[in-house]
């Protein structure tokens, strides 16, 4: 069958109209704004709908800070985490079930880590469930003007519901600065220490670009690489988002050009509300850009950075984070690919504040009012598929949750665990790593590890397997 020329471009446009918003696209969305005045310093694509992947953390620390304010929960009440909260796919810190966590220490764990089952701990903790969490996100990012996102969860995981835009994120990256300078300190944390494991940052920003002060990357094969990145100097602080990077060293060398040009031109070109929003759409899908065929889009990213970057050795001395001394000045594609460099970590750890001796926030059963203590044994009838809380936890928990666990059927223990081991089967065929490129593959491993070497590798501890390092 022939067709003709007009009648092949009506359908491919139809296939457009169709498809077209799920259809990968290979320009990145991008926005620098001035955060005391609101000012766009420069725009791409800004209100154009994206998966947030793990920026969609900032959100949650928005909402749990603002809980804080109201009194609902301090910083130093224990979440726990609970079956739900320890089924989320990585990266994770891989608590057991009935552990507590202050909200501080969480909120460490999440901004650092950005670990997703952190994120539900605080969702049920600060709303009761992940779904009256996610309504709080919703209703805060409508208060804020932020028109073209959508919340369904408080870690950024996979739901194709979920969107946002660059124009949106900067809003928020604003108002967390502006609406809790007391807790910024939160999101330029360089690293945590728990016990005696160190977990790094994936904002590489931080410590390489002078001035760098904090927020938040994302990953996920749809999203591609995102980051939130603020920047002080001479006492003006900007936020550059940027979203959609093929790989973490090119977010961040895209990054550091957009900021390098917002901090020397600093000329006005828009406001935020004059950004034509026309609400949320169907965002694009980059899984088989990114994590499938990265040269092509790599290379055109590559191009967008070159446009955007300033001349070689025009940027601020970098500061050394050693020493502090300057270092030889550098531009953004020189920053990107500098080592990693070295933070005195923060201390977080499990289990209760000291002297602390107020209630668990935790998840209730459905339909329990706000602030009422959960039925514990209805919660645990509810959730057939509950992963093993019969042992015991790093942290040891609340008496109550002692006592129901020890007054367990063994019927319901054994189904438990078969639930835990299916849970646990499940997640090792997620494909989506959050914040962290994709893994190379088998052929290239094993050339690059060889057996020799993975034989020395000593065998983990029962105990180390409660902080589980896992992807991020």
């Amino acid at each position: 069958m022939i067709f003709s020329k007009s009648t092949l471009i009506a359908a491919a446009s139809a296939l457009l109209i169709l498809f077209g918003a799920a259809a990968p696209t290979r320009a990145t969305p991008s926005i620098v704004v001035d955060v005391a005045s609101g000012a766009v310093l420069s725009h791409d694509q800004a209100t154009a709908s994206w998966y947030p992947a793990s920026v969609t953390k900032l959100m949650t620390a928005y909402v749990a800070l603002e809980a804080v304010r109201q009194g609902r929960i301090s910083l130093d009440t224990p979440v726990m985490m609970s079956p739900r909260a320890c089924r989320a796919a990585p990266s994770k810190m891989g608590f057991r079930a009935g552990s507590e966590v202050t909200l501080h220490n969480a909120l460490v764990m999440l901004m650092v880590k950005s670990a997703n089952d952190i994120a539900v701990a605080i969702a049920e903790g600060v709303s009761g469930s992940v779904e009256a969490f996610a309504d709080e996100m919703n209703r805060a990012s409508a208060s804020l003007g932020m028109t073209q996102s959508v919340w369904l969860n408080p870690n950024g995981l996979p739901d194709e519901r979920q969107v946002t835009s660059a124009r949106d994120l900067a809003i928020l990256g604003r108002a967390l600065y502006l609406q809790f300078p007391e807790h910024a300190n939160l999101f330029n944390i360089g690293a945590m220490q728990l016990g005696k494991q160190i977990i790094p940052t994936h904002n590489h920003l931080l410590g390489r670009y002078a001035g760098a002060d904090g927020m938040k990357t994302g990953f996920t094969c749809s999203a591609g690489f995102n980051l939130v990145a603020s920047a002080t100097r001479g006492g003006r602080r900007l936020i550059a988002v940027v979203l959609g990077a093929p790989n973490p060293i090119l977010r961040t060398a895209k990054t550091a050009a957009l900021l390098d040009r917002g901090f020397q031109s600093g000329a006005a070109v828009a406001s935020l509300a004059s950004l034509p929003s026309s609400g949320p759409t169907a965002a694009p899908d980059l899984r088989e850009s990114v994590c499938h065929h990265r040269g092509p889009a790599a290379a055109e990213f590559m191009a967008e950075i070159e446009d955007a970057s300033v001349p070689v050795g025009s940027g601020v001395p970098l500061l050394d984070t050693l020493g502090g001394a300057p270092q030889q000045q550098m531009n953004a594609k020189e920053i990107a690919h500098l080592p990693r460099p070295r933070f005195e970590p923060v201390p977080v750890y499990v289990g209760r504040a000291p002297g602390y001796a107020g209630p668990v926030a935790r998840s209730r059963a459905p339909g329990a009012p706000v602030g009422e203590q959960p039925d514990l044994a209805a919660y645990a009838s509810s959730q057939p598929e509950a992963s093993d809380a019969s042992a015991s936890p790093i942290s040891k928990p609340a008496p109550d949750a002692v006592s129901l666990r020890r007054a367990k059927h063994t019927k319901a223990v054994k189904a438990a665990r078969a639930a835990k081991a299916a849970a646990k089967a499940d997640a090792a065929k997620v494909d989506v790593v959050v914040d962290e490129p994709a893994p190379k593959p088998k052929a290239a491993r094993s050339a690059t590890k060889p057996k020799a070497a993975a034989a020395q590798k000593p065998a983990a501890s029962k105990a180390h397997s409660a902080a589980e390092p896992g992807k991020s």
